[in-house]
Protein backbone atom coordinates (compact mmCIF):
# COMPACT_ATOMS: atom_id res chain seq x y z
CA UNK A 1 0.00 0.00 0.00
CA UNK A 2 1.34 3.42 -0.96
CA UNK A 3 0.84 5.53 2.14
CA UNK A 4 1.12 9.29 2.56
CA UNK A 5 2.17 9.93 6.17
CA UNK A 6 2.19 13.39 7.76
CA UNK A 7 4.02 13.59 11.10
CA UNK A 8 3.42 16.60 13.33
CA UNK A 9 6.27 17.82 15.52
CA UNK A 10 10.03 18.05 15.64
CA UNK A 11 11.03 16.41 18.90
CA UNK A 12 12.28 12.96 19.88
CA UNK A 13 9.20 11.04 18.78
CA UNK A 14 8.79 12.93 15.51
CA UNK A 15 12.42 12.24 14.56
CA UNK A 16 12.05 8.54 15.21
CA UNK A 17 8.67 8.13 13.52
CA UNK A 18 9.88 10.07 10.48
CA UNK A 19 13.02 7.95 10.22
CA UNK A 20 11.24 4.60 10.58
CA UNK A 21 8.38 5.51 8.24
CA UNK A 22 10.73 6.92 5.58
CA UNK A 23 12.79 3.72 5.62
CA UNK A 24 9.85 1.95 3.93
CA UNK A 25 9.78 2.87 0.21
CA UNK A 26 5.99 2.43 0.18
CA UNK A 27 5.63 5.42 2.51
CA UNK A 28 5.70 9.04 1.40
CA UNK A 29 6.71 10.92 4.55
CA UNK A 30 6.11 14.56 5.33
CA UNK A 31 6.88 16.42 8.57
CA UNK A 32 5.11 19.59 9.72
CA UNK A 33 6.69 21.51 12.59
CA UNK A 34 5.27 24.85 13.72
CA UNK A 35 7.79 25.49 16.49
CA UNK A 36 9.98 28.52 15.73
CA UNK A 37 12.50 27.66 12.97
CA UNK A 38 12.56 23.94 13.74
CA UNK A 39 11.42 22.82 10.28
CA UNK A 40 14.01 25.01 8.56
CA UNK A 41 16.82 23.73 10.79
CA UNK A 42 15.82 20.09 10.34
CA UNK A 43 15.47 20.42 6.59
CA UNK A 44 18.87 22.13 6.35
CA UNK A 45 20.49 19.41 8.49
CA UNK A 46 19.31 16.75 6.05
CA UNK A 47 20.74 18.53 3.01
CA UNK A 48 24.10 16.94 3.76
CA UNK A 49 23.05 13.93 5.81
CA UNK A 50 20.57 11.11 6.15
CA UNK A 51 18.44 10.67 9.26
CA UNK A 52 20.04 7.83 11.25
CA UNK A 53 18.24 5.96 14.04
CA UNK A 54 20.35 3.68 16.23
CA UNK A 55 18.80 0.73 18.05
CA UNK A 56 19.55 -2.74 19.39
CA UNK A 57 17.56 -5.63 17.92
CA UNK A 58 16.08 -8.59 19.82
CA UNK A 59 19.32 -10.54 19.35
CA UNK A 60 21.38 -7.78 20.94
CA UNK A 61 22.89 -6.57 17.66
CA UNK A 62 23.42 -2.88 16.97
CA UNK A 63 21.24 -1.79 14.04
CA UNK A 64 20.23 1.37 12.21
CA UNK A 65 17.39 2.87 10.22
CA UNK A 66 18.88 5.18 7.59
CA UNK A 67 16.42 7.28 5.60
CA UNK A 68 15.27 10.76 4.66
CA UNK A 69 11.73 12.16 4.90
CA UNK A 70 10.47 13.59 1.63
CA UNK A 71 9.40 16.94 3.06
CA UNK A 72 10.00 18.91 6.26
CA UNK A 73 8.08 22.18 6.39
CA UNK A 74 6.24 24.69 8.54
CA UNK A 75 3.64 25.30 5.81
CA UNK A 76 0.40 23.33 6.36
CA UNK A 77 -0.97 24.08 2.90
CA UNK A 78 2.00 22.16 1.47
CA UNK A 79 2.08 19.37 4.02
CA UNK A 80 -1.56 18.49 4.66
CA UNK A 81 -3.35 18.01 1.30
CA UNK A 82 -3.39 14.41 0.12
CA UNK A 83 -2.22 12.92 3.43
CA UNK A 84 -3.71 9.54 4.34
CA UNK A 85 -2.73 9.61 8.01
CA UNK A 86 -1.77 12.59 10.15
CA UNK A 87 0.11 11.70 13.34
CA UNK A 88 0.35 13.99 16.39
CA UNK A 89 3.77 13.51 18.03
CA UNK A 90 3.79 16.79 19.98
CA UNK A 91 2.96 17.68 23.62
CA UNK A 92 -0.70 18.26 24.44
CA UNK A 93 -0.24 21.98 25.12
CA UNK A 94 0.76 22.47 21.45
CA UNK A 95 -2.12 20.52 19.89
CA UNK A 96 -4.51 23.46 19.45
CA UNK A 97 -2.01 25.26 17.23
CA UNK A 98 -1.75 22.20 14.99
CA UNK A 99 -5.52 21.62 14.80
CA UNK A 100 -5.95 25.25 13.71
CA UNK A 101 -3.24 24.86 11.07
CA UNK A 102 -4.66 21.57 9.76
CA UNK A 103 -8.30 22.64 9.58
CA UNK A 104 -8.35 24.60 6.27
CA UNK A 105 -6.59 21.79 4.40
CA UNK A 106 -8.19 18.65 5.82
CA UNK A 107 -10.14 16.35 3.53
CA UNK A 108 -12.93 13.85 4.27
CA UNK A 109 -11.58 10.36 4.86
CA UNK A 110 -8.33 11.42 6.48
CA UNK A 111 -7.18 9.47 9.55
CA UNK A 112 -5.76 11.53 12.42
CA UNK A 113 -3.73 9.68 15.05
CA UNK A 114 -2.70 10.80 18.53
CA UNK A 115 0.61 9.27 19.57
CA UNK A 116 -0.28 10.09 22.26
CA UNK A 117 -3.29 12.36 21.95
CA UNK A 118 -3.61 12.59 25.76
CA UNK A 119 -6.87 13.20 27.61
CA UNK A 120 -9.47 15.36 25.88
CA UNK A 121 -7.72 15.22 22.50
CA UNK A 122 -10.95 14.52 20.63
CA UNK A 123 -12.88 17.22 22.53
CA UNK A 124 -10.42 19.83 21.29
CA UNK A 125 -10.61 18.42 17.76
CA UNK A 126 -14.41 18.60 17.69
CA UNK A 127 -14.33 22.16 18.96
CA UNK A 128 -11.74 23.46 16.50
CA UNK A 129 -12.62 21.42 13.42
CA UNK A 130 -16.37 21.86 13.72
CA UNK A 131 -18.23 20.28 10.78
CA UNK A 132 -14.94 19.05 9.30
CA UNK A 133 -14.66 16.56 12.15
CA UNK A 134 -17.62 14.66 10.68
CA UNK A 135 -15.47 13.28 7.88
CA UNK A 136 -12.41 12.42 9.95
CA UNK A 137 -11.47 9.13 11.61
CA UNK A 138 -9.78 9.60 15.00
CA UNK A 139 -7.33 7.03 16.36
CA UNK A 140 -5.72 7.66 19.73
CA UNK A 141 -2.93 5.92 21.64
CA UNK A 142 -1.84 6.63 25.19
CA UNK A 143 1.94 6.68 24.74
CA UNK A 144 4.75 6.70 22.25
CA UNK A 145 5.57 3.29 20.72
CA UNK A 146 9.21 3.53 21.79
CA UNK A 147 11.51 5.12 24.31
CA UNK A 148 13.78 7.42 22.32
CA UNK A 149 15.96 10.53 22.33
CA UNK A 150 17.50 12.83 19.74
CA UNK A 151 21.30 12.77 19.87
CA UNK A 152 21.94 15.24 17.04
CA UNK A 153 19.06 17.42 15.98
CA UNK A 154 17.79 16.63 12.49
CA UNK A 155 20.34 13.90 11.90
CA UNK A 156 20.45 11.22 14.56
CA UNK A 157 18.39 9.65 17.34
CA UNK A 158 18.53 6.59 19.61
CA UNK A 159 15.65 4.17 20.03
CA UNK A 160 16.26 2.94 23.56
CA UNK A 161 13.46 0.39 23.45
CA UNK A 162 10.45 -0.71 21.41
CA UNK A 163 7.13 -1.52 23.04
CA UNK A 164 5.98 -5.00 22.09
CA UNK A 165 2.30 -4.05 21.94
CA UNK A 166 0.67 -0.72 21.15
CA UNK A 167 -3.06 -0.52 21.86
CA UNK A 168 -5.35 2.35 20.94
CA UNK A 169 -8.96 3.05 20.00
CA UNK A 170 -10.63 4.23 16.80
CA UNK A 171 -13.73 6.33 16.20
CA UNK A 172 -14.70 6.52 12.54
CA UNK A 173 -16.29 9.60 11.03
CA UNK A 174 -19.25 9.65 8.69
CA UNK A 175 -16.90 9.24 5.72
CA UNK A 176 -15.10 5.93 5.26
CA UNK A 177 -11.37 6.42 5.93
CA UNK A 178 -9.07 6.59 2.91
CA UNK A 179 -6.95 3.79 4.40
CA UNK A 180 -7.45 1.10 7.01
CA UNK A 181 -6.36 2.98 10.18
CA UNK A 182 -4.78 -0.02 11.88
CA UNK A 183 -2.92 -1.27 8.81
CA UNK A 184 -1.75 2.25 8.04
CA UNK A 185 -0.23 3.01 11.44
CA UNK A 186 1.39 -0.43 11.47
CA UNK A 187 2.94 0.20 8.05
CA UNK A 188 4.31 3.54 9.23
CA UNK A 189 5.84 2.02 12.40
CA UNK A 190 7.25 -1.20 10.97
CA UNK A 191 6.92 -4.64 12.60
CA UNK A 192 7.29 -3.42 16.21
CA UNK A 193 5.31 -2.64 18.19
CA UNK A 194 2.37 -4.78 17.12
CA UNK A 195 -0.61 -2.40 16.92
CA UNK A 196 -4.15 -3.16 18.01
CA UNK A 197 -7.33 -1.19 18.67
CA UNK A 198 -10.48 -1.88 20.65
CA UNK A 199 -13.09 -0.03 22.67
CA UNK A 200 -14.39 3.48 22.26
CA UNK A 201 -12.11 6.46 21.76
CA UNK A 202 -13.30 7.89 25.08
CA UNK A 203 -11.50 5.02 26.78
CA UNK A 204 -8.17 6.51 25.68
CA UNK A 205 -9.05 9.82 27.32
CA UNK A 206 -10.03 8.05 30.55
CA UNK A 207 -6.96 5.81 30.68
CA UNK A 208 -4.29 8.32 29.72
CA UNK A 209 -2.19 7.08 32.60
CA UNK A 210 0.25 10.01 32.90
CA UNK A 211 -2.78 12.16 33.63
CA UNK A 212 -3.42 10.53 36.98
CA UNK A 213 -0.21 8.67 37.86
CA UNK A 214 2.09 11.69 37.90
CA UNK A 215 -0.12 14.09 39.93
CA UNK A 216 -1.12 11.31 42.36
CA UNK A 217 2.48 10.38 43.13
CA UNK A 218 3.47 14.04 43.40
CA UNK A 219 0.64 14.63 45.88
CA UNK A 220 1.51 11.53 47.86
CA UNK A 221 5.13 12.59 48.29
CA UNK A 222 4.83 16.37 48.67
CA UNK A 223 1.35 17.43 49.87
CA UNK A 224 2.58 17.79 53.46
CA UNK A 225 6.09 19.02 52.59
CA UNK A 226 7.39 21.49 55.17
CA UNK A 227 9.25 23.62 52.65
CA UNK A 228 12.69 22.53 53.80
CA UNK A 229 15.15 21.20 51.18
CA UNK A 230 15.77 17.45 51.06
CA UNK A 231 19.18 15.89 50.48
CA UNK A 232 18.38 14.32 47.11
CA UNK A 233 15.53 13.71 44.69
CA UNK A 234 13.42 10.76 45.90
CA UNK A 235 12.78 7.81 43.61
CA UNK A 236 9.52 8.51 41.80
CA UNK A 237 7.94 5.08 41.33
CA UNK A 238 10.20 2.81 43.29
CA UNK A 239 10.10 5.20 46.26
CA UNK A 240 6.33 4.90 46.55
CA UNK A 241 4.97 4.21 50.04
CA UNK A 242 1.75 2.40 50.98
CA UNK A 243 -0.27 5.59 51.48
CA UNK A 244 0.68 6.95 48.05
CA UNK A 245 0.05 3.60 46.38
CA UNK A 246 -3.40 3.46 47.99
CA UNK A 247 -4.15 6.98 46.77
CA UNK A 248 -3.11 6.17 43.20
CA UNK A 249 -5.20 2.99 43.30
CA UNK A 250 -8.20 4.97 44.56
CA UNK A 251 -7.86 7.62 41.85
CA UNK A 252 -7.75 4.87 39.23
CA UNK A 253 -10.82 3.31 40.85
CA UNK A 254 -12.69 6.59 40.45
CA UNK A 255 -11.85 6.63 36.74
CA UNK A 256 -13.09 3.06 36.36
CA UNK A 257 -16.31 4.15 38.12
CA UNK A 258 -16.70 6.97 35.56
CA UNK A 259 -16.47 4.41 32.75
CA UNK A 260 -19.04 2.14 34.40
CA UNK A 261 -21.44 5.05 34.82
CA UNK A 262 -21.10 5.96 31.15
CA UNK A 263 -21.82 2.38 30.06
CA UNK A 264 -24.84 2.29 32.36
CA UNK A 265 -26.23 5.36 30.57
CA UNK A 266 -25.40 4.11 27.06
CA UNK A 267 -25.15 0.37 26.55
CA UNK A 268 -23.75 0.84 23.03
CA UNK A 269 -20.47 2.28 24.30
CA UNK A 270 -17.59 -0.18 24.66
CA UNK A 271 -15.29 1.01 27.44
CA UNK A 272 -13.66 -2.35 28.05
CA UNK A 273 -10.36 -0.53 27.42
CA UNK A 274 -10.75 1.33 30.75
CA UNK A 275 -8.90 -0.73 33.34
CA UNK A 276 -7.60 -0.24 36.85
CA UNK A 277 -3.98 0.89 37.14
CA UNK A 278 -2.94 -2.45 38.64
CA UNK A 279 -4.22 -4.27 35.53
CA UNK A 280 -2.70 -1.69 33.20
CA UNK A 281 0.66 -2.06 34.95
CA UNK A 282 0.58 -5.84 34.55
CA UNK A 283 -0.43 -5.53 30.88
CA UNK A 284 2.46 -3.19 30.09
CA UNK A 285 5.22 -4.45 32.36
CA UNK A 286 4.55 -8.12 33.16
CA UNK A 287 8.13 -9.14 32.32
CA UNK A 288 9.69 -6.20 34.17
CA UNK A 289 7.94 -6.67 37.52
CA UNK A 290 9.80 -8.85 40.00
CA UNK A 291 7.15 -8.94 42.75
CA UNK A 292 3.45 -9.09 41.81
CA UNK A 293 2.18 -9.71 45.35
CA UNK A 294 0.57 -6.25 45.68
CA UNK A 295 0.14 -3.04 43.70
CA UNK A 296 2.74 -1.32 45.89
CA UNK A 297 5.30 -4.05 45.29
CA UNK A 298 4.56 -4.05 41.54
CA UNK A 299 5.44 -0.36 41.39
CA UNK A 300 8.50 -0.70 43.62
CA UNK A 301 9.93 -3.73 41.79
CA UNK A 302 9.29 -2.63 38.20
CA UNK A 303 12.67 -2.62 36.40
CA UNK A 304 11.26 -0.26 33.75
CA UNK A 305 10.99 2.41 36.48
CA UNK A 306 14.50 1.87 37.82
CA UNK A 307 16.26 5.07 38.83
CA UNK A 308 13.46 7.48 37.82
CA UNK A 309 13.25 10.34 40.32
CA UNK A 310 11.00 13.23 41.30
CA UNK A 311 11.51 16.51 39.42
CA UNK A 312 13.48 18.88 41.63
CA UNK A 313 15.44 22.13 41.60
CA UNK A 314 18.83 22.61 43.21
CA UNK A 315 19.08 25.05 46.09
CA UNK A 316 21.96 27.50 46.46
CA UNK A 317 22.46 26.51 50.06
CA UNK A 318 22.50 22.80 49.26
CA UNK A 319 19.88 20.12 48.88
CA UNK A 320 16.94 20.09 46.47
CA UNK A 321 13.29 21.17 46.46
CA UNK A 322 10.37 19.74 44.47
CA UNK A 323 9.81 21.31 41.07
CA UNK A 324 6.09 21.99 41.01
CA UNK A 325 6.37 23.75 37.63
CA UNK A 326 7.36 20.48 35.92
CA UNK A 327 4.94 18.89 33.46
CA UNK A 328 3.77 16.38 36.09
CA UNK A 329 1.54 19.14 37.42
CA UNK A 330 1.57 21.90 34.79
CA UNK A 331 0.47 19.56 31.98
CA UNK A 332 -0.95 16.47 33.63
CA UNK A 333 -3.46 18.38 35.74
CA UNK A 334 -5.08 20.62 33.04
CA UNK A 335 -4.65 18.04 30.26
CA UNK A 336 -5.40 15.06 32.45
CA UNK A 337 -7.08 15.01 35.84
CA UNK A 338 -9.23 18.06 35.09
CA UNK A 339 -10.50 16.32 31.95
CA UNK A 340 -11.40 13.21 33.96
CA UNK A 341 -13.10 15.37 36.60
CA UNK A 342 -15.10 17.17 33.92
CA UNK A 343 -16.40 13.88 32.53
CA UNK A 344 -17.25 12.69 36.04
CA UNK A 345 -19.29 15.85 36.57
CA UNK A 346 -21.32 15.15 33.42
CA UNK A 347 -22.18 11.58 34.41
CA UNK A 348 -22.60 12.26 38.13
CA UNK A 349 -19.75 10.26 39.64
CA UNK A 350 -18.15 11.53 42.90
CA UNK A 351 -14.35 11.80 42.77
CA UNK A 352 -13.08 12.85 46.20
CA UNK A 353 -9.48 11.76 45.62
CA UNK A 354 -9.23 13.39 42.19
CA UNK A 355 -10.75 16.54 43.71
CA UNK A 356 -8.15 16.86 46.47
CA UNK A 357 -5.26 16.38 44.03
CA UNK A 358 -6.64 18.98 41.61
CA UNK A 359 -7.23 21.43 44.48
CA UNK A 360 -3.66 20.94 45.73
CA UNK A 361 -2.11 21.01 42.26
CA UNK A 362 -3.97 24.05 40.95
CA UNK A 363 -2.79 26.03 43.94
CA UNK A 364 0.85 25.16 43.30
CA UNK A 365 0.72 26.15 39.62
CA UNK A 366 -1.32 29.28 40.29
CA UNK A 367 -4.43 28.24 38.37
CA UNK A 368 -8.10 27.77 39.14
CA UNK A 369 -10.00 24.86 37.59
CA UNK A 370 -12.15 23.29 40.30
CA UNK A 371 -14.28 25.72 42.33
CA UNK A 372 -16.94 24.68 44.86
CA UNK A 373 -17.01 21.18 43.44
CA UNK A 374 -17.49 22.26 39.82
CA UNK A 375 -15.19 22.64 36.80
CA UNK A 376 -15.96 26.35 36.52
CA UNK A 377 -12.66 28.00 37.45
CA UNK A 378 -11.33 31.00 35.59
CA UNK A 379 -8.57 28.94 33.97
CA UNK A 380 -10.62 26.13 32.40
CA UNK A 381 -9.83 27.76 29.04
CA UNK A 382 -6.31 26.31 29.26
CA UNK A 383 -7.63 22.78 29.88
CA UNK A 384 -9.29 20.19 27.68
CA UNK A 385 -12.14 19.52 30.10
CA UNK A 386 -15.39 19.06 28.15
CA UNK A 387 -16.85 22.09 29.96
CA UNK A 388 -14.19 24.26 28.35
CA UNK A 389 -15.86 23.56 24.98
CA UNK A 390 -19.44 23.76 26.20
CA UNK A 391 -19.81 19.96 26.13
CA UNK A 392 -22.07 19.20 29.07
CA UNK A 393 -23.82 15.99 27.95
CA UNK A 394 -22.64 12.46 27.26
CA UNK A 395 -23.74 12.77 23.63
CA UNK A 396 -21.55 15.82 23.19
CA UNK A 397 -18.36 14.16 24.48
CA UNK A 398 -19.06 11.15 22.27
CA UNK A 399 -19.24 13.37 19.20
CA UNK A 400 -22.91 12.63 18.57
CA UNK A 401 -23.59 16.34 18.21
CA UNK A 402 -21.64 16.47 14.94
Amino acid sequence: MHLKVLILGGGNGAHVHAGIAASNPDNEVRVLSLFQDEAERWSKALESSDLVLDYTDVDGKEQQFVSKPGLITNDPKVAVPGSDIIVFVVPAFAHAQYWEALKPHMEPGMVVIGMPGAAGWEFQAYDILGDKAKGITFFNFNSLPWTCRVTEFGKRADIVGFKEHFVGAIRKGRVEPKVDPLKAIQQSLGPLPVCAAYGDLLGMTLTYTNAFIHPSIMYGRWHDWDGKPVSESPLFYQGLDQTSADLLSSVSGEIVAIAKAICAKNADIDLSNVKHISDITLDFYADDIEDKSSFLRMMQSNKAYEGLRHPVTNNEGGGVSPNFKFRYLCEDVPFGLVVHRGIAEIVGVPTPNIDKIITWGQGLIGKEFLVDGKITGKDIGMTRAPQRYGFTTLDAILGDHL
